[in-house]
């Protein structure tokens, strides 16, 4: 099915005028409308097929618009803005929001010869790891619609896996991009801090550590690359950006799989797992193996569990408090008010970060030197780290957070059934790929850890992954 080709097949055909780029959008704009996977928050239907229309037109004169050439593309419903379109945040009071500029992440993405379809669906501002909202509601995914699809990237990572687009954007603060591809059997990267630029405003120095990242979604590794290679690179506009780094993203996918070690950890020595994730994601790791990688169990011998979870709470809260300030101070709107049309979960992190102090916020940064430390010494000679994504599979929408995992009592709380949030407080980089299906059918998700602006490394072991345990025939419509 059209609607399941990579980006690279879909580039490649379009240019070679094997597919029209319009006929793609037409199939993917009825599809969204019939599938009813509440992904998007807001579709652009005649907007992206005149941009179709326009990559047709340059293919039929030779004319080459990049990598990404006619390929139809889901912007997340946050960072990601595109001028004149409404960008809600997830959030009802900016319902009618408009902004006048597109974020950088999507310049460079249409620049490359994308198609925007729409902005996805995410909780309000991005603040919890499922995505729901007062504004349009919940999205499930498309293997188990009644079970979460994670968050707070879900729009987009639920539009990939039931083929309403080819790629994506995502945002990351404390797993928001990873969660959600282990819900839905999708591919992203929590890139290293400052290789994709974000410019944000008013507060340009709110991109380091831990208060989140941009990055690209894909169903294919080799789909990542190519995304990654377009987005990288300095901008002025972002303090903590960093030069374009001289790698070769997409061929670093080709890496033999003889020449890729590996070390793995089933639960960071941190985590309680349920037996079918450590199951999936075994067996994802002997498949690796028994393909040639190198591969060696490891200890991860880091702080204590409830160390790093004060100081991720604590960085965390504080980010989205500042958030709320900003929100009030240039749109006159108060997420923390009692008649604010806002989740009581955005109230409540709201609320606590409003109590840290600075010095109480600035020495959690010992714990989290201590975390990277141990996270270093656990990928040692290796070219990264091996653990899953989560430690539960995706449960369903109409419950709370897990309170028990695997027998043990759990807190209901993110840091308990979530292992992405621990490389936030780290800053490492990290590529979440699916691992395989539990008994049920429920996607598993695995991440490979490396050390910062390694990107090269993270992508070869992923690709590695995906030749030995391929996903692409996994998805419910392909």
């Amino acid at each position: 099915m059209d609607t399941y080709r990579s980006a690279v097949a879909v580039a490649d055909a379009v240019k070679a005028g094997d597919l029209s780029p319009v006929a793609l959008v037409d199939a993917m704009l009825e599809r969204i409308e019939a599938r009813g996977t509440n992904a998007y928050i807001t579709v652009i239907a005649e907007e992206a097929r005149e941009a179709a229309r326009e990559a047709e037109r340059a293919a039929e004169a030779g004319e080459d618009l990049g990598p990404l050439h006619g390929v139809p593309l889901a912007l997340k419903d946050l960072y990601a803005h595109k001028a004149g379109v409404r960008t809600t945040f997830g959030a009802k009071p900016f319902a009618d929001h408009v902004p006048e500029e597109s974020a950088l992440i999507t310049e460079r993405l249409e620049a490359a010869g994308a198609v925007p379809l729409g902005k996805t669906n995410t909780p309000e501002f991005g603040h919890k790891p499922r995505t729901d909202n007062e504004l349009v509601g919940p999205t499930g995914t498309p293997f188990a619609p009644d079970r979460i699809a994670g968050g707070s990237s879900g729009g987009s990572a639920a539009a990939l896996a039931d083929g309403l687009a080819t790629i994506a954007t995502g945002s990351d603060v404390g797993g928001s991009l990873r969660v959600p591809a282990s819900c839905c059997h999708v591919v992203s990267v929590k890139p290293s801090f400052g290789l994709i630029p974000s410019a944000r405003r008013p507060d340009a120095f709110s991109s380091h550590t831990p208060t989140g990242v941009v990055g690209p979604m894909a169903r294919s590794v080799e789909d990542l690359a190519v995304m990654l290679d377009v987005l990288v690179g300095p901008d002025d506009g972002d303090p903590f950006s960093v030069p374009a780094p001289d790698a070769d993203y997409r061929g670093a996918t080709e890496r033999p799989t003889a020449e890729v070690s590996v070390a793995y950890s089933p639960d960071l020595d941190l985590f309680t797992v349920e037996e079918a994730v450590t199951d999936a994601v075994g067996d994802a790791v002997d498949a690796l193996a028994d393909a040639g990688a190198t591969v060696e169990e490891v200890a991860v011998e880091g702080p204590a569990k409830g160390d790093l979870n004060h100081a991720f709470s604590v960085q965390a809260t504080a980010k989205f408090a500042t958030l709320a300030r900003e929100i009030d101070e240039e749109h006159g709107v108060d997420l923390a008010a009692p008649d604010c049309e806002v989740s009581d979960s955005l109230k409540a992190t709201v609320a606590v970060g409003r109590g840290h102090e600075a010095v109480e916020h600035n020495v959690q940064n010992v714990v989290r030197t201590g975390m990277y430390d141990a996270v270093n010494d656990a990928i040692g000679d290796h070219d990264a780290l091996v653990c899953p994504t989560l430690a539960v599979p995706p449960f369903p929408l109409s419950e709370p957070d897990p309170t028990e995992i695997a027998g043990e009592p759990a807190n209901g709380t993110l840091t308990d059934w979530s292992l992405p949030w621990v490389f936030n407080v780290t800053g490492h980089p990290v590529v979440s790929v699916p691992a395989g299906l539990t008994d049920e059918g429920l996607p598993v998700g695995l991440q490979v850890v490396g050390r910062r602006y390694d990107e090269e490394s993270l992508l070869a072991v992923a690709a590695a992954f995906e030749r030995a345990n391929p996903w692409a025939d996994t998805y419910p419509g392909a």
